[in-house]
């Protein structure tokens, strides 16, 4: 098990905060597991996906408070890095016309070092191949 901090992607906390029938579980048991011993993060980006669901910023923080992320802004390598992922994807025929969030995420999490728990591997896996998953 790597030793590097945890970026928790927006849908595992979506699990939780919604209680997934499907998924809160697993990722209950993941957020528990990580903090024990690892910082766990969030960036703005995942902020904002999970912010969709509240009227108000305090009915939102109440929530996500007890799980202790700790939230990290994003330096110029990993927004870089998120842009030429997207010129990548759309030379692989993406048809999006701005970046994707999965971008940013996983380009800070690759910049940084970080482990990314995520239940959507699939597009981190194909856009960065050598980042740390952790993934059903």
């Amino acid at each position: 098990m790597s030793r590097s901090p945890v970026l928790v992607d927006s849908c595992v906390l979506l699990d939780v905060l919604t209680d997934d029938s499907a998924w809160a579980d697993w990722s209950v048991e993941q957020l528990e597991h990580y903090s024990v011993t690892l910082p766990l993060l969030i960036n703005p980006i995942v902020y904002a996906e999970i912010s969709i669901g509240y009227a108000r910023i305090e009915e939102l923080e109440a929530q996500i408070k007890p799980m202790k992320l700790k939230m990290q802004n994003f330096k110029r390598e990993a927004l870089f890095l998120a842009g030429k992922i997207f010129v990548d994807y759309r030379r692989r025929g993406g048809t999006r016309r701005s970046p994707l969030p999965d971008f940013f995420i996983g380009a800070q999490a690759a910049t940084e070092g970080w482990q990314l728990l995520t239940r959507d591997a699939k597009r981190y896996r194909t856009y960065f191949p050598t980042l740390a998953l952790i993934c059903p």
